[in-house]
């Protein structure tokens, strides 16, 4: 760990250094990297986190599972594009129909869905550089769960911009744009 920490250290001090997915590879732990800067997932999920994330898992799996697209719980990586190898990241839950994109180690490809679940070492991540990665990429739509407020930020694709919102409560039902079909009570995953 501390032979990476060093080299993080050493490459900040570096003008336009940026890390590989091959350099990562062989780290210690848990590493998202975008756009070559990398990210340390070490810190473990509050309670809140894993509960609604397992929630939310089996809705989703419960809903896709006939459908023949495929849903991933973290840690699993997603390259987002095949041909950029500055970054992978690991979605809290992120959901595949094209079956391509699914190869042994991780998923290569644009995902239809994908849920982060807010934490204070995350949130401004997950709400700023994924939410651009994500747009930018193409991922259809995107679900910020915010576990102190109860809420989950659903976002949908529109001319190749985030511009579609909806936010959803302990009381409501989330609609997907995307899969109109799917729908969900929030009761069951945001009260504990």
């Amino acid at each position: 760990m501390e032979e990476i920490k060093e080299a993080i250290r050493v490459a900040q001090t570096e003008t336009n250094r940026r890390f590989t997915i091959a350099d990562i590879s062989g780290w210690d732990g848990r590493w998202e990297l975008i756009d070559g800067v990398p990210f340390n997932m070490t810190p473990a999920p509050s309670t809140a986190h894993q509960r609604i994330v397992v929630e939310l898992l089996f809705a989703l799996r419960t809903h896709f599972g006939k459908s023949g697209c495929t849903v991933f719980v973290a840690p699993f990586d997603v390259q987002l594009d095949e041909n950029d190898q500055y970054t992978v990241v690991q979605p809290d839950i992120s959901v595949f129909c094209e079956k391509q994109t699914l190869q042994p180690n991780r998923a290569i490809g644009v995902a239809d869905l994908i849920v982060e679940v807010l934490s204070p070492s995350t949130a401004l991540k997950d709400r700023n550089e994924k939410f651009t990665l994500y747009e930018r990429s193409g991922v259809k739509e995107y679900w910020l769960v915010d576990p102190l407020n109860l809420t989950i930020e659903v976002y949908a694709l529109t001319d190749g911009l985030y511009s579609r919102r909806q936010v959803v409560g302990v009381d409501d039902t989330l609609h997907s744009f995307i899969f109109t079909e799917l729908s969900i009570e929030m009761k069951s995953i945001l009260q504990g």
